[in-house]
């Protein structure tokens, strides 16, 4: 008898957690509901322009988004006639304009390689974060500009499609995060018709083309 009454008591205390359990699901499973129907509604009412920018990545996170292939045969006049024409936001049209006026003349190569520098200056604490800021220090002030072409007072039209899609290409790679290898870090270059005074006292790393590259030496805290 008194097995019996234990048997009993043990099935009505399993069957009572078995409820218990489930009400506590359901519980659960309301209240969740009732936050999504919340989120649903709070996001319903958000412009679309506006969600689109939340939502977007930063500039920095896109430059790692999407997979390049690894490897030299990237920079190659033959990859880059594989790829289809680019675009993108304005840190790519800073970059494409600046290789455009800069090197669209060089060989591949000459043109990765002053694309390096640009990306090397925003990586830089010595210079602005973004592309465009780096493109454009400087520019209005006389003598100021790091670029010529942005206040030498010429225009800026492209009047090359050709040119501006091949460089353009170079600058989605770039912005896409590809390893940049050519120019040992440089954040500086000339051509080989000038002589400035700082490439006496800068490690030169790289030459392509009419390009000279250098590295900007590391201040210690002596100096």
């Amino acid at each position: 008898m008194t097995r019996i009454i234990r048997t009993t008591l043990t099935a009505a205390v399993a069957a009572l957690t078995l409820t218990s359990a489930a009400l506590a699901d359901d519980v659960m499973a309301a209240r969740l509901g009732a936050l999504l129907g919340q989120e649903r509604q709070a996001l319903s009412i958000v412009p679309d322009t506006r969600l689109s920018a939340l939502t977007a990545l930063p500039e920095s996170a896109r430059r790692n988004a999407t997979p390049i292939p690894d490897g030299d045969a990237v920079v190659t006049e033959a990859y880059i006639s594989t790829m289809s024409a680019p675009s993108g936001g304005s840190e790519w049209s800073c970059l494409a304009d600046a290789l455009y006026h800069e090197a669209r003349g060089e060989s591949i190569q000459g043109v990765f390689a002053v694309a390096e520098v640009i990306m090397n200056r925003v990586d830089s604490g010595a210079y602005p974060n973004t592309v465009c800021g780096v493109v454009h220090q400087g520019t209005g002030r006389k003598y100021a500009c790091q670029f010529t072409w942005t206040c030498d007072g010429k225009s800026d039209a492209i009047s090359n499609a050709a040119a501006y899609n091949r460089v353009g290409k170079v600058a989605k790679l770039l912005i896409d995060g590809l390893p940049r290898r050519l120019t040992q870090g440089a954040t500086h270059y000339h051509t080989k018709a000038v002589n400035p005074s700082w490439a006496q006292r800068f490690p030169r790393v790289a030459t392509f083309g009419a390009h000279h590259f250098y590295r900007q030496p590391t201040r210690s805290a002596s100096n």
